[in-house]
């Protein structure tokens, strides 16, 4: 019997899968299945999802070489009979999408928010045109693999599953792990942070990135950034960044300096709860899609939220 087979090196990711993977998997009819790869961790918190596990135990299957992981999910799909796989759509989970795609002769589908079968085909929602427009796509051919966004679906309950144990034929990678290390940056999870305070190109001082962490660290938040604040001026680490080319974000609230509101940026921040913008350009896109807007400069507000915040 074909299925749904479900898969990402990350346990966080993989647990976000079962419930669109279900959710599949009851309108069309199919079981989910879920693959894990030389990790035991992942094994158990799978299972305690209530998922079906099937554990490949492989020293040739290096982690770090995306041919060789998307060699195993080739034969994993092969095997289990699952046409339909799905995968997290982050930098890693789209290289391997994209290999597995090419193994299998599938069509393949990276960042899609979110899917409903219609007719017996699924359509997956995507930002197209650098998040300026939203379209439907559907893939035709036999195989799919589908990627979807972080935090699109919610991880479900706890319940009990089963582990089975899953044989495939990898060859050694050509490529040697010497050392793995934290990668250079912060240590900082903007998408599961309740409250953001994100700056924008408007921050001209870079000494006043402290009042704008000092604030966000008194609201018990994050401090994150649009892109050119980090890949230009190189003021932030890219782990802070919100948008198309950074994380999709959801805090209860946003406070918003100095950010334009380019599309690119909105695509990550516009399913907050609360948007709190501050920009010198009362004609900004920002201030159209912002809940609260102050028209003033950064100069003269940073100071006074932190005064304000901080006397509480």
């Amino acid at each position: 019997m074909a299925g749904i087979l479900i898969y990402s090196d990350r346990i966080k990711s993989a647990l976000e899968l079962l419930a669109p993977a279900r959710q599949l998997g009851k309108e069309l009819g199919l079981p989910v299945k879920t693959v894990c790869i030389n990790d035991v961790e992942q094994v158990d918190a799978l299972c305690r999802k209530g998922a079906e596990v099937f554990k490949i135990d492989n020293p040739h299957i290096n982690l770090a070489d995306g041919a060789s992981v998307a060699s195993a999910m080739q034969q994993a799909a092969e095997i289990l009979s699952t046409p339909i796989v799905l995968m997290a759509s982050h930098r890693r989970g789209k290289e391997i999408a994209g290999r597995l795609a090419q193994r299998l002769n599938a069509g393949c589908l990276t960042d899609v928010n979110d899917m409903q079968v219609n007719n017996g085909k699924i359509e997956c929602t995507r930002n197209t045109l650098g998040g300026a427009t939203v379209s439907v796509q559907v893939i035709e051919s036999t195989y799919k693999v589908i990627a979807l966004m972080p935090k699109a679906y919610p991880v479900e309950q706890e319940t009990m599953g089963a582990v089975n144990a899953l044989q495939v034929d990898v060859p050694p990678s050509r490529i040697k792990l010497v050392a793995t290390r934290s990668k250079a940056g912060d240590a900082v999870d903007i998408e599961n942070a309740e409250v953001l305070v994100a700056v924008g190109q408007g921050l001209e001082k870079r000494a006043d990135l402290k009042l704008a962490e000092a604030l966000a660290t008194s609201l018990g938040g994050e401090l994150a950034c649009s892109k050119p604040v980090a890949t230009d001026r190189k003021w932030l680490s890219e782990d802070r960044v919100i948008g198309l080319s950074g994380k999709k974000c959801q805090p209860r609230l946003a406070i918003l300096l100095g950010i334009s509101g380019q599309v690119q940026f909105v695509v990550g921040i516009r399913d907050a709860k609360t948007i709190v913008a501050v920009n010198t350009d009362e004609n900004a896109y920002i201030t159209k899609m912002a809940d609260y807007v102050l028209i003033a400069g950064l100069e003269d507000v940073l100071p006074e939220f932190a005064r304000v915040v901080g006397g509480k």
